[in-house]
């Protein structure tokens, strides 16, 4: 199993496949608009820009599981991002990422990780993610994007 077998719902309400990211590093983020991690946005576009034409992309899942810091639509969310901190990554609908109904992908992302008692401590965990679809590290939500790159471009 790799995160190529998954399906998440895009910005439409469409199933979109994880295969269509298939040979590419990515890094997996459940977000927040109202959280103090929130500014990690603008950290996440740069290394976006900096990698994607290496073959990197960040896929972004706003969770609204923690202290509902991620309030609104899919699409006031979407603009609250592009607006204020010109994101252009992909980003998914609203998810879930702990308990019964967390999102299978990141049922998946938790096991493969080895996640301690199954359970995401907070908004902006990060998992990066090797061209196999395999899931190679996870970091906790203080740390910073531009403290990855080392392993990111080990990875491209």
């Amino acid at each position: 199993m790799n995160v190529y077998n998954y399906s998440v719902k895009d910005l439409s309400g469409e199933m979109f496949s994880l295969s269509n990211y298939e040979g590419k590093v990515m890094l997996i983020v459940n977000t927040a608009t109202k959280c103090g991690f929130t500014p990690q946005y603008e950290g996440l576009e740069k290394l976006y820009k900096e990698y994607k034409d290496r073959g990197f992309e960040i896929l972004d899942f706003p969770c609204n599981q923690f202290l509902r810091q991620a309030p609104g639509t899919d699409e006031e969310i979407n603009n609250f991002c592009t607006l204020n901190y010109g994101t252009t990554f992909k980003r998914f609908s609203k998810i879930k990422v702990n308990g019964k109904d967390a999102d299978p992908l990141y049922q998946f992302l938790k096991k493969e990780s080895k996640i301690p008692f199954n359970k995401i401590k907070w908004n902006f965990t990060k998992f990066l993610i090797n061209r196999n679809g395999e899931v190679i590290a996870h970091y906790d939500p203080n740390v910073k994007p531009e403290d990855i790159k080392k392993d990111i471009e080990t990875l491209l």
